[in-house]
This record gives C-alpha cells, structure tokens and sequence, in this order.
C-alpha cells in the first residue's frame, strides 16, 4: 500500500510521500475547497490524465502550475489507496475594490494604470508587493523619492477584500547643492545659468527648476556641451553627472565632472567638394565663421545647413555636408574643412508627431527644416531637432526615421514631451532712485497651444508705478514674422528731480522679423496720451508751461545687429542698433528722434571682461513748440554713474528743476573681474563713464543753467548673483562736473525676479 501527499502554503512549496515506487497509478481525480472556482478551470492547469500511471515528477509539476495562478492561497496532492487523487485547495480571496488613499500629488487614474491588481481579481500577496513598487517608481518620476507605500487589506463577506495603499507622498526631492569640477574657465555660477536645474532657493517657490529630474539631468550635460562648444571647447565633454540622494531621501547633491580642454581659434576654414558640379566659390559667402574667430559649433551646424540650402536652391538636392575639424592643440587653433558629399537619394514620405497633447502641430511642423516630399538632408534633421527644442515647450524631443516599403522613402518621426510654459513672477527690492519696489506678472509662452506669448506684468515702488499687458504672435498670418499688442499705464513721481509727476497710458503694435540669424528688424506704432500734473507752485516756468494732456501718434522701427555670445553674461562679440521714431501723424506732438547703441566685449584670460560702450540719441520738434519734457533726454542715475538721475544738464537757476535736453551721449569703458567669490556668484567692476547732455530749445540763459561739456565720472562696483537677485553696488566720483550739477557718490541697486 502507498500515500502520497503534496503541499504548498503561501509562497513556500512541501512536498512528502511515503512510497517505494517512483510512479503512481491516478484511478480519479478529485477536487475539494472550490467555490468560486469552476472545476474545470482546475482542470484545465493539471496534466494528469485519469485512468493512467504518472510520475511522482509529473504530479509535482501539476501541483507548481495550480498554484502559480494566483487563484488560490494553498493547495495539496493526496493519493488514496483507492488510486483517487484528492487535491485540497484554499481559494485566495477576491478583490472586490483596489484604493488609493492619500495620493494628493499624483492622480488616481495613473496609479490605477501602473498596478497590476484590479477588481475582481485574485488577491496575491507577491502581486501586492510588486504593486508597491512599481507605485514608488511612480513617485520617484515625479521627484518624491520620500514616499511610503503602505498596502492594507479589509476583509468583506463571501472572500472578498478591499485593497488600499496608504500612501505618504512625502516632499518632492529639491536639489540642495550643485558642483562642477573641473570647470577653470567660467565660474559655477556662470554654469549653473546655463543648465535647467537649479540650487533650492526659498524665491523659486514657483518654479520647478529646483526639483530633481535624471531626465533634465542629462538635458544639463546637453546644456553645458553647447555652452562650451559655442566658446571654443572643441574638446570639452562631461565626463560624469553624479545625483546622491540624503539619507532622508529629500534633497539631492548634483555634481557635474567637466573636461574643458582647449579653447581653439580658426585658422582656417576649407570647403572641400567631392560632388560633381559643386565648386567651392558657390558656397564660400554663406559660411558663419571666419579666420580668427574662436571656434562655435552651433555657427559651424548652421554654416552646414546654409551650405545644404543654397545647393539646394542651385538644384543639389541629394547633399550630405560634413564638418571636420583638424586640431593644432598646442598652438589652441583648428582648421575647419566643410567636405560637401552626395546625400542618400531619400525621400521624406511623412513627419509623424506624436506627444503634444497640448501644443498644435503646426507649432512643431513650422520649425522643422524638411517638409514632406523633400530630399532626406541628415543635417536639416538635426537643424530641426535644435529649433524644437529652442522653443522650450518640451522636455525632451525626439526625431527619428523610419523605413517605407518604398526603398527611396522613409517617415520622420517626432516625438516630443510637453511641460510647463507658464510662469509667474514674484519681484522685490530697493533702489537708491525709486525706493522699495514690488514687481509681480504672469506670461504663458505657449498661449492656447499655438506657440504664442501672453504677458501680465505690475511694478509698484515708492515713487512709479506701471502696468503692462501684451500678446506676440511669433508666426503671424503663416509667415516667420513677429507681431504683437502692448496695452500699457505709467505714472511716475519727478517731484525731487522737476516738481512734477506724469503719467502715461496707451498701447502699441508691433511687428518683427530677422533678415539672418544676427541681423533683425523691428517696427512700432505706439499711441498714448501722457500727461503732467502736480506741478509744485514754485516749479520752473519751463515746467508750468507743459502742465496738462498731449497724445502722442509715433511710428517707430530699431534695426539690431547682435554678435553676443550671450544676452544675459555676455563676454565676447558685439551688439548694435539704430532705432528712428517719428511723431506727427495725429497726436499733439511732431518731432522726429534717432538713437543708437553700441557695445563691444572681449575677455582676457578667461576671466577679465571688458566692455566698451557707447548710447546716444537726438530728438527735433517739427514745429514751433518746443520738444516736450517727457520725450528729453535725462542723464544721470542708472546712464550716468557719480550723478543723480537727471543731475546733468539744464537747471533753472532758481527752482533747481531739471529740465533735460534734445541730444544726449553716454559712453565708456568697463572692466568686471574675479574676487575669489565667483562661488557665491560676486564679481568686480572698475568704469570710467563720460556724458554729454544738450539743452532744451528756447531756453533763457538768464534762467537756466546749462553746458554742453563731457561730464566724466570713475569708480568701482560689485555685482552679486544673490539668492534673492541680482544686487548692484557702485561708488562713483565724479572727475569733470559743473558747479550745479547734481551727484551721487553711491547707488544701490537690489531686485529679483523669480
């Protein structure tokens, strides 16, 4: 006689036996314990077939498969002496609801999609665990690496269960500190502008550059190696991107290890054409860098795809443009060929986008440098990657091809993950020339999902107030042409300066377009009504005449041409405008104004910027009256360091009003330098500013001091990238002034915007 019995429990599997022979005859089957379980479903996962001698082997087999279903808790083989195998079976309960409870960060909907458990399934305690982590993976995308996941069970009538996790989200994970090694060149501050993350800081309550992401944390090495290649850095790379996460599990230390390497100039650029019938002569103009300039990666890709488009436009339409630098390391210069090939003979069959739930194709598609039915160009491809991600709609964008059945076709798909456009704008500080300010606003880049800009802005301070609102359409009626509104109010207490306070509401329309990637245009049409009021009793005459309302009917337009390497620290290249306003087209007021700008920067060493500068503008009535106060120009304060805002220039002799002048100049020179706390983002400056100031017409010498001569003015400062803004400091002494001539010695500038 023989027995045999097979068990299991939970997640452990026994088996015993009591037998001699390695098989086993199976006369029936039999199955115990089944209630919601029909007995063929058992039935089914066994293969032991009645009426036959198994293997001991066999049987064990039959018994894994049964329980590894989930449907039942316990489950055990007994052979009788009879030959009938009873299998007992405990059913695992049912889920009768799956809850989520405390998840206020993340929606239910999406917790819901990750887990494997639903409704109506077999419970399974191994499924449960499983659930919890893929439930932390969740949070951990979102930035909350401190959540606790807590399963609980609550037993319900007829072997159902409720199944709720209990979730503590915890704090999104902020980084608490940002290294870079390795970086001799430029400070950390100026490297951490660069990047997407950001240190946290209390002023980014609204911002999400402060929370952890692996993802942006690969855009940032993106970020750093154009930074370094548009400067040079042929050879820069990010060897690594270290994040550790505390011991609590709340913040996070970034560490980025830099290899700068060499900073490179040109020596040389060659064009080299392996293409029959392209000569090099066809495409020398439209190359972006010359001899002499330090190396800029993003100017050599654009010179590629510049090159690809004008033998485009010769009728080459299969071009495939290489740039190969040959690199001189210890002399720090390069030679830059440009190989022009023959393309694949591909054509784009369609742009597939995906991802933008928010944004509207079109948005994508105007950005992109190949329409369907093009000459594939690999080249274009990565142009349009480069102008996708400019937009800063999207996280991440992705452009890959796809084959077609067609050999000589192939889909281009992009791929794009949206994220915020919106922000809002907290400001504070003080000014040595308005006092206390508050300045708050709200824009939307991406207004409706059409790529426009929407914007809401307020300043309050002790003695101005302002208020802006505009709109920018960057595509307007299909074309690359800018166009906007700005609705604007301003009023502004020049009681110290004047003895009178103005105000100014209006609107303006403008429009915008560039000619090359440097060279743009701008035009306005502004009409407003400005008004003066307040005016003391003991103000000037010169003052007293102007009391009362004018409307102004302006057309305007500002030529620029902008070489910077950068707008917000710039350290090499130039900057210049010419902008021309006439009014008279209606209105009160007919004049004609001119001014211009110049700026020129060049390092030395890599860490002494100097800045050449030169502002300078003239204004002309057209009629018999005489240019009014608010168009003047005033010198001084913040375009006249070592003076007072309006401090230089025509004075009544009696009232010490300032009464500005129709021609001004304001130049100089400037020198910003390391202090050893380029950490705590602080820099020096050293400036010699000059400034001339002409006189109002009809002006009564007898009355009004005034003369023409240079004011000249020297000093120091420091400029602190703070937690809270950016803080200004200078001491200027004036060297060349007039007797009558207002100065200020210090200035204080402190402000942020979050």
């Amino acid at each position: 006689m023989k027995r045999l019995y097979w068990g299991t429990s939970l997640l452990s599997l026994l088996w015993t036996m009591n037998v001699q022979a390695a098989e086993v005859y199976v006369r029936e089957i039999e199955v115990n314990g089944l209630n919601r379980v029909e007995n063929e479903t058992v039935m089914a996962y066994l293969d032991i077939p009645a009426g036959k001698t198994v293997s001991e082997e066999k049987l064990n087999e039959s018994l894994k498969q049964l329980y590894a279903t989930g449907l039942f808790e316990d489950v055990a083989f007994n052979v009788t002496p009879d030959g009938t195998l009873m299998i007992n079976v405990m059913e695992s309960p049912v889920i009768n609801q799956v809850l989520f409870d405390g998840n206020s960060k993340v929606d239910a909907q999406m917790l819901e999609t990750e887990v494997q458990l639903k409704a109506r399934a077999s419970f399974s305690k191994a499924k449960v665990q499983e659930d919890v982590q893929r439930i932390l993976e969740v949070y951990k995308r979102t930035g909350r690496y401190a959540v606790v996941v807590e399963p609980k069970i609550i037993k319900r009538e007829n072997n159902t269960v409720d199944l709720i996790y209990e979730i503590d989200e915890g704090p999104l994970a902020s980084i608490d500190k940002i290294n870079f090694i390795g970086n001799s060149h430029y400070s950390s501050s100026d490297l951490e502008a660069e990047i997407m993350s950001k240190e946290s800081r209390w002023y980014r309550i609204f911002s999400s550059s402060e929370n952890y992401d692996a993802e942006k944390i690969n855009y940032d090495k993106e970020l750093l190696r154009r930074f370094y290649l548009r400067h040079g850095y042929a050879d820069f790379r990010v060897s690594s991107a270290v994040a550790e996460l505390s011991a609590d599990k709340s913040s996070f230390v970034l560490t980025y290890v830099l290899e700068e390497g060499p900073r490179y100039k040109i020596s040389e650029i060659e064009i080299i054409s392996e293409l029959s019938g392209v000569e090099t002569p066809m495409v020398q103009d439209v190359v972006l860098l010359e001899e002499g300039d330090w190396y800029d990666a993003e100017k050599a890709e654009k010179s590629v795809l510049a090159i690809t488009e004008e033998l485009g436009q010769k009728g080459f339409a299969f071009v495939d443009v290489e740039p190969e630098l040959v690199r001189d390391t210890p002399n720090g210069t390069l030679k830059l060929v440009f190989r022009i090939k023959e393309g694949e003979r591909v054509f784009v069959n369609r742009i597939n986008i995906t991802g933008n739930e928010r944004t509207d194709d079109d948005v994508i598609r105007r950005e992109m440098r190949l329409d369907e039915g093009d000459a594939f160009n690999a080249s274009k491809i990565k142009a349009s990657r480069r102008n996708i991600e400019n937009l800063n709609y999207f996280s991440k964008v992705d452009i890959q091809t796809e084959p077609t059945n067609d050999a000589n076709q192939a889909d281009v798909n992009v791929k794009v993950e949206e994220k915020s456009t919106g922000y809002f704008n907290v400001g504070v500080g003080y000014s040595t020339v308005n006092g206390a300010l508050v300045r708050t606003g709200i824009t939307e880049n991406n207004f409706q999902g059409r790529g426009q800009q929407l914007g809401l802005d307020v300043g309050v301070s002790q003695r101005a107030q302002d208020y802006n609102l505009s709109f920018t359409e960057p595509y307007f009626m299909g074309r690359p042409l800018s166009a906007g509104i700005d609705l604007f109010h301003s009023s502004e207490d020049y009681q110290d300066e004047g003895s009178y306070d103005t105000k100014s509401t209006g609107g303006r329309l403008r429009f915008g377009w560039n000619y090359t990637d440097d060279l743009s245009q701008y035009l306005r049409y502004t009409l407003r009504q400005d008004k003066i009021d307040n005016v003391a009793n003991d103000a000037s005459i010169y003052i007293k005449q102007e009391e009362g309302d004018y409307v102004g009917s302006i057309i305007g337009q500002t030529l620029v041409y902008d070489k910077l390497d950068s707008q917000i620290n710039p350290r090499e290249g130039y900057y210049l405008s010419l902008g021309t306003d006439v009014a008279g087209a209606g209105g009160d007021e007919k004049f004609g104004r001119i001014d211009a700008k110049a700026y020129h920067y060049f390092t030395i060493a890599d860490y002494y910027t100097f800045k050449l500068f030169f502002n300078g503008g003239i204004i002309e009535s057209f009629d018999d009256q005489n240019v009014r106060l608010m168009n003047r120009y005033f010198l001084g304060g913040y375009n006249m360091r070592g003076f007072e805002y309006g401090g230089i220039g025509a004075r009544d002799r009696y009232t010490d009003d300032a009464l500005g002048g129709n021609w001004m100049i304001y130049t100089g020179a400037e020198m910003s330098f390391p202090m050893g706390l380029d950490e705590l983002g602080i820099r020096g400056r050293t400036f010699v500013d000059v400034g001339m100031l002409g006189k109002p017409d009809d002006i009564n010498s007898q009355i009004v001091e005034y003369s023409s001569t240079p004011r000249v003015a020297t000093g120091v400062g420091l400029t602190w990238q703070s937690p809270m803004g950016n803080i200004s400091v200078d001491f200027a002494v004036p060297v060349v002034k007039e007797d009558y001539d207002k100065t200020e010695v210090f200035r204080l500038n402190f402000g942020t915007n979050l």
